[in-house]
């Protein structure tokens, strides 16, 4: 395991400079790597590593999430108001429509399958997202608008709302049968996780304050009950749903409202972290990809991505209807709302682990929509945010 750690952070820090050199976003190296030592090319990983790979996943996005916490502000949040709830799920229903609308027309399968696929591609990437809203933040780029809290918001529930759309979905696949009430976990889920965080961060915001303590020591502390209240998600599913990511973001989010002075030292920290977490993810993002499945579908599965991600931008400018915003400022929502690549690593194959007939095709797609749209969406971001978006002065 040890020999695939130093794989990972050597050949994936050199590919993220390389790419940074060539004008290109890091990540994009990274997932390329990760390509190139994984199972499906020269297998250079470990199994141990990759038995773990979906728990370090986890740790990334609780480290970037987190850190995303420490920069909110409660009142710009509060500023963006209806706008910020309509993209937690407008977009990704726009897009699983295109997907259900399109899928059948160009690839044998049903309209249950089409919605099985379009759920597992309709969800965001917080991983590629979020880094980037908090250096807009940092910078002072669309913060008179709040836009980039504005994406941070909705990126964060929009996993949230996909992944129960998708237990829906395969669940009437393998019972014939739709749990309704299934839906009904989506709000619940959220307003738990909320809640959850809020008690949390007054809890951790009171002990860190009372207890004399390093800001490394500060640092295990937020971290391990991050982890806790990803593993009460886990205990509590099938009883209370409950979000554990939105928990962990609104933890950080108190911690700021508390104690701003202490948010600030452990979001440097944090931001340390996120150094190494970045390519442990995207090389284990990488490492998920099959390209054989990618090259079998053709073009049909490029054009069912890209008809998608067209309609997504069309539910992001629905959502933007009547607010203060710009064009320029709507369309580069519309780019920061493109990539995907953490939910899909994570569930893209589980219909053809549940031996849907669909499996293939949906992980097929759920590959696509990784290596075309986070590179791209990133890209898209990295290079418009200047000319798109107001500094503050």
């Amino acid at each position: 395991m040890l020999t695939s750690l130093a794989l990972i952070f050597l050949l994936g820090l050199l590919a993220g400079l390389i790419f940074q050199k060539l004008k290109l976003p890091s990540l994009l190296g990274m997932i390329l790597v990760g390509m190139a030592v994984s199972p499906y090319a020269f297998n250079l990983l470990d199994a141990s590593i990759l038995s773990i790979a979906g728990d370090l996943r986890r740790l990334a996005l609780v480290i970037i999430l987190t850190r995303a916490g420490l920069s909110l502000n409660v009142a710009d949040l509060k500023k963006v108001g209806r706008p910020a709830v309509l993209m937690c799920f407008v977009p990704a229903c726009f897009e699983m429509l295109a997907v259900i609308f399109i899928a059948p027309k160009v690839l044998p399968m049903s309209t249950l399958d089409a919605a099985i696929m379009g759920s597992v591609i309709a969800a965001v990437s917080p991983a590629v997202i979020v880094p980037r809203m908090i250096k807009l933040m940092e910078d002072g780029y669309g913060t008179d608008k709040s836009i980039p809290q504005l994406i941070l918001a909705g990126a964060s529930v929009d996993d949230v709302f996909v992944i129960v759309v998708f237990t829906a979905f395969t669940g009437l696949a393998q019972t014939g049968k739709l749990n309704v009430m299934s839906f009904l976990t989506i709000p619940v889920s959220i307003v738990l996780g909320i809640l959850a965080g809020i008690v949390s961060g007054l809890v951790v915001s009171s002990l860190l304050k009372r207890l004399p303590m390093r800001d490394t020591a500060k640092l295990l502390v937020v971290l391990s009950i991050s982890f806790l209240l990803l593993e009460c998600e886990t205990r509590l599913e099938g009883i209370i749903p409950m979000s554990g990511l939105l928990a962990i973001m609104s933890m950080g989010i108190l911690i700021r409202q508390k104690e701003k002075k202490m948010a600030e030292s452990l979001a440097g920290q944090y931001n340390a972290l996120w150094g190494a977490a970045e390519v442990l993810l995207f090389v284990l993002v990488g490492a998920t990809v099959d390209l054989n499945y990618a090259l079998q579908s053709g073009l049909a599965a490029v054009l069912i991505v890209a008809f998608a991600l067209l309609v997504r931008m069309a539910g992001v400018y629905v959502c933007l209807l009547k607010t203060e915003l710009s064009g320029r400022e709507r369309m580069f929502c519309m780019f920061a709302y493109m990539p995907k690549a953490t939910v899909q690593a994570a569930i893209g194959a589980i219909p053809l682990s549940m031996g849907l007939a669909c499996g293939n095709q949906v992980l097929t797609v759920a590959v696509l929509a990784i290596l075309i749209t986070a590179p791209f969406g990133a890209i898209l971001v990295d290079k418009t945010y200047q000319k798109l978006l107001t500094k503050r002065s």
